[in-house]
């Protein structure tokens, strides 16, 4: 993939469940080192799109190319994709068997094939990283809905992807948890990751996008900077929805 070719494309997508319509003729580009937040209802695609990307959703039509390989062709190791592409959702899909610092170094092992010892020493990084360094040994469920959050964030980067994607990341928190989900997440951007987020927390989107997509019925109805987005929004749907959620 060369430097000015985007690290995901998403060219034409339909997804289908039925006779309703969650992705409708979608396109995208999403460049190396790009903060994007994509925003809309309840129902509108956007967490179908990011699934979409991770082939946790299967699209009808179109394609999809991450990092120059199209995840859809036959024959295509989705498992390979994916080791480059860390998700976090909004439940945190912890192992609750397992403690944090096992939670992190299972997959940087099994599937990385690293060492025990490096993949603890990444392990003691990540976790001093979001700011929960003294919780190594200890079990989820012994841990804040925050706390949580962060451990999976630091799961997903333990296996180095070049992509990050959110799937509302806070929305299963309390109020006194988002903070700290989101201050995590604002680092990250700072440090270039490429991050795609699906979101509802718009001053972390002001503060961190490099570009906003608003979605409605499966499709994209308007793309833009956040100084856009806030000051002039021209679709009146997202209007509408930023009058109701500001």
């Amino acid at each position: 993939m060369s430097a000015n070719q985007p690290i995901i494309s998403v060219r034409k997508a339909y997804k289908f469940y039925g006779q309703l319509s969650a992705l409708s003729d979608v396109s995208l580009d999403i460049f190396s080192g790009e903060k994007v937040v994509i925003i809309g209802p309840s129902g509108s695609g956007k967490s179908t799109l990011l699934r979409s990307i991770n082939r946790l959703e299967t699209i009808d039509m179109g394609n999809i190319i991450v990092d120059g390989v199209d995840i859809n062709e036959p024959g295509v190791n989705i498992n390979t994709i994916r080791q480059e592409l860390g998700m976090v959702f909004q439940n945190f899909n912890l192992f609750p068997h397992k403690t944090v610092l096992e939670n992190l170094t299972m997959a940087p092992i099994t599937l990385r094939k690293i060492s025990g010892a490096e993949a603890t020493g990444m392990a003691l990084e990540l976790l001093q990283k979001v700011n929960i360094s003294d919780k190594a040994a200890a079990y989820p469920s012994t841990l804040s809905g925050g706390q949580q959050q962060r451990v999976a964030i630091a799961r997903a980067l333990a296996m180095s992807p070049k992509i990050m994607l959110f799937d509302e990341p806070t929305s299963a928190l309390d109020p006194e948890m988002i903070g700290e989900v989101l201050d995590v997440m604002v680092n990250l951007a700072r440090e270039g990751m490429t991050m795609v987020c699906v979101t509802h927390e718009m001053g972390f989107a002001r503060e961190v996008a490099d570009r906003m997509i608003f979605m409605d019925k499966g499709e994209i109805l308007e793309e833009g900077r956040p100084a856009h987005f806030f000051d002039n929004p021209r679709h009146p749907r997202l209007q509408k929805f930023l009058k109701q959620i500001l």
